[in-house]
């Protein structure tokens, strides 16, 4: 599978960001300030991370460069080889937690196996870790890194305050975001992340997925997840127990989430797989909060 590189904008975004389009697979962001440059995220391989920064030439070139990982997916990170030794890697400390799990390895070995362009995919550790928040100061530019976790542990958000921009990565998504996993508190944790973000009151929300920058993108997926808890709170317990819930008339994706008609029968099937995971978290929100009602009634 060959995964063509662009570099792109979006209409009034400020020229010192520029998007860096993997196809349909993910973008990361350049961003220039008088002091340094900065690439959040180094995309899927070693090889198409150096290509983007050949294509980025002397922008890439008269600054010296800082790389952040916004999380430990391998299509923001596993092209960290590429500049291993040559820039310093940021992202939060959970990261590391992530990265030491045997699971890391494993998704590598599998994704290898299918595909040849990961073969050569090296894993390569962050080279500094922070907890809460740091602030990079570029001089013209900020870039405060924001843990938002709920998406993963470890997932951040870059804010740059002179330019209203918020880099959202995963924290947003169109159509809708998916949750670390059915506990009820990674439910909890992104939602309290697209509230953070939300009250940014940023002018561009720049997601790594769905090509959008509006800000109504944080609304609708805080809609999307507060739809999909008052429809679940509705049901019964025998409901709420079908195994085949996901498929049930207004509990499916397309009940609560408009789908292009020109998106993709796999990227559909993405996003359902998606919607399972976060259906099954607010289930267990439920569960957990009606087991909390028994217990406390007299």
């Amino acid at each position: 599978m060959n995964v063509s590189l662009e570099l792109c904008s979006y209409p009034e975004l400020d020229d010192r960001i520029v998007i860096v389009r993997a196809g349909d697979e993910v973008d990361a962001v350049f961003v220039r300030t008088e002091r340094f440059n900065v690439l959040v995220d180094t995309l899927g391989t070693p090889e198409l991370c150096r290509t983007a920064l050949d294509m980025l030439g002397e922008r890439a070139a008269t600054r010296p460069l800082l790389v952040v990982n916004s999380h430990m997916d391998w299509d923001h990170f596993w092209g960290n080889a590429a500049v291993a030794g040559q820039a310093p890697i940021i992202a939060h400390a959970a990261a590391l937690e992530r990265l030491r799990d045997p699971s890391s390895r494993q998704v590598l070995r599998d994704k290898a196996s299918q595909c040849l362009r990961f073969q050569n995919v090296e894993l390569i550790a962050p080279d500094i870790t922070f907890s809460g928040s740091m602030i990079l100061n570029g001089g013209d530019l900020t870039l405060e890194l924001i843990h938002t976790p709920g998406h993963t542990p470890d997932h951040i958000a870059v804010w740059i305050p002179e330019l209203r921009v918020c880099l959202a990565v995963d924290a947003v998504e169109f159509p809708i975001p998916e949750v670390w996993s059915r506990n009820p508190d990674d439910l909890r944790l992104i939602s309290s992340s697209l509230e953070r973000i939300r009250d940014l009151d940023a002018r561009f929300v720049i997601p790594a997925h769905g090509r959008t920058f509006s800000p109504s993108a944080v609304d609708d997926n805080l809609a999307y997840f507060e739809e999909l808890a008052n429809r679940v709170g509705k049901l019964s317990e025998s409901e709420l127990a079908d195994p085949a819930l996901g498929k049930t008339s207004g509990l499916r994706l397309q009940d609560l989430v408009p789908i292009p008609d020109d998106m993709p029968a796999s990227t559909v099937g993405f996003y359902e797989k998606c919607h399972e995971t976060n259906l099954g978290a607010t289930v267990q929100a439920w569960a957990e909060r009606r087991s909390l009602v028994h217990c406390m009634s007299p």
